[in-house]
């Protein structure tokens, strides 16, 4: 019996997408180290989110916005409200990274709100789009994106 989108069982991740939810979890654990971020230790959670920005956060985001999200507009309208959110979002936490690179002064409260964006965003990735993919893309489609997936990650 052929794998189609529906015989799949829900909630368990594609391994097309597993590499992508490993990463998640790395950014899970910054998130929480942003959101707890407080006076004393502001300049060690800068530094340590942005060495994780620097190595990991932009090829993920590029390996998103160069494959799985095309990939996705296959099957829905680009301007899909999933799409833009994930693209947003991106940008936004691109933003904020780039101003924390520029100051020597983080107020913890801004750390803070960029710990709750981006666990929002690996949530929503995890929650709402990988399974809206898992469920709109055969099998097959889901392996030729996990192969793309993989020698992205491997390049970068």
């Amino acid at each position: 019996m052929t794998d189609t989108p529906s015989s799949r069982a829900a909630g368990k991740r594609d391994p097309a997408l597993v590499e992508l939810s490993r990463d998640h979890h790395q950014a899970l654990a910054q998130a929480l180290w942003l959101k707890r971020a407080g006076r004393e230790d502001r300049k060690a959670v800068t530094d340590a989110f942005l060495e994780f920005f620097d190595h990991h956060g932009r090829r993920h985001f590029a390996i998103e916005e160069e494959l799985l999200l095309p990939a996705m507009a296959r099957h829905c309208n680009a301007t899909d409200e999933a799409i833009v959110r994930v693209l947003t979002d991106h940008v936004e936490i691109r933003r904020r990274a780039a101003d924390l690179e520029r100051s020597n002064d983080v107020p913890a409260a801004t750390l803070n709100e960029l710990g709750e964006l981006l666990e929002a965003h690996v949530r929503f990735e995890e929650r709402v789009l990988f399974d809206r993919i898992q469920e709109l893309f055969s099998s097959d489609e889901l392996a030729l994106l996990g192969g793309a997936i993989q020698a992205a990650e491997a390049e970068g």
